[in-house]
């Protein structure tokens, strides 16, 4: 089934432009304007994240916080204008998983609303060792070999073959990669259409049966000819 989030603030503008991109990348959504109200939410719908404002009427988003990590462990974003380290380190001390302030761009949001998801989740667990025809793959060892022969790769091309090779067939987009890469993305970053052409050639070098193949506008996908 898929994902309810519950976005909790008490600016309209904000709550909506949320909302508007979550459910455009296949979330459903709650939203809440105060803290009675997200409590009274999370307890009846159990959301599998909330994304909480720091700064809320009736009871704000600290104390809500406070409940809510007594009662699960569901995932929390704080969303707060304050900017400053020591209210991100009180966020993140009475609970919270991550921390995101505003303004905020709305595809850095979503991204770590998914990365969140995925840690919480536990699906970003990888076998140490990835075979395909005669490419394999340690990621323990953080090693690549080609019928036994060593291939050998920058950390970030590492990271991107394992990426890719641990989900063949399937396309990945930028936003995907980066992700797994880093996190979370704030923006499409083109440097990982570098670390792929490089890490194309020198799969290449190696045999044409391995290929990272470009579906264009949306992302790359591993492929064994």
């Amino acid at each position: 089934m898929t994902e309810l989030i519950l976005v909790v603030d008490d600016e309209p503008k904000i709550a909506r432009l949320a909302r508007d991109y979550l459910e455009k990348n296949g979330y459903r959504v709650l939203t809440a304007a105060d803290g009675q109200s997200a409590l009274t939410t999370a307890r009846r719908e159990k959301p599998d994240l909330i994304i909480l404002d720091l700064m809320l009427p009736n009871i704000d988003g600290r104390e809500v916080c406070k409940i809510l990590r007594r009662e699960s462990d569901v995932p929390i974003i704080m969303l707060t204008a304050l900017a400053e380290e020591v209210d991100q380190i009180t966020g993140l001390e009475i609970g919270a998983d991550d921390y995101i302030t505003k303004p905020f761009s709305p595809r850095a949001l979503v991204a770590r609303v998914r990365a969140l998801l995925r840690r919480t989740r536990g699906d970003i667990k990888l076998p140490t060792i990835i075979r395909i025809g005669t490419l394999e793959i340690d990621t323990e060892k953080y090693s690549v070999t080609f019928n036994g022969s060593p291939i050998k790769l920058t950390p970030h091309e590492f990271k991107l073959l394992v990426i890719l090779a641990s989900r063949p067939g399937q396309t990945l987009t930028r936003e995907q990669l980066l992700e797994d890469l880093h996190g979370a993305a704030s923006s499409i970053d083109r440097s990982v259409d570098s670390h792929i052409k490089n890490l194309r050639k020198k799969l290449e070098a190696e045999s044409n049966s391995l290929a990272i193949e470009t579906v264009y506008g949306i992302g790359y996908r591993f492929i064994e000819n």
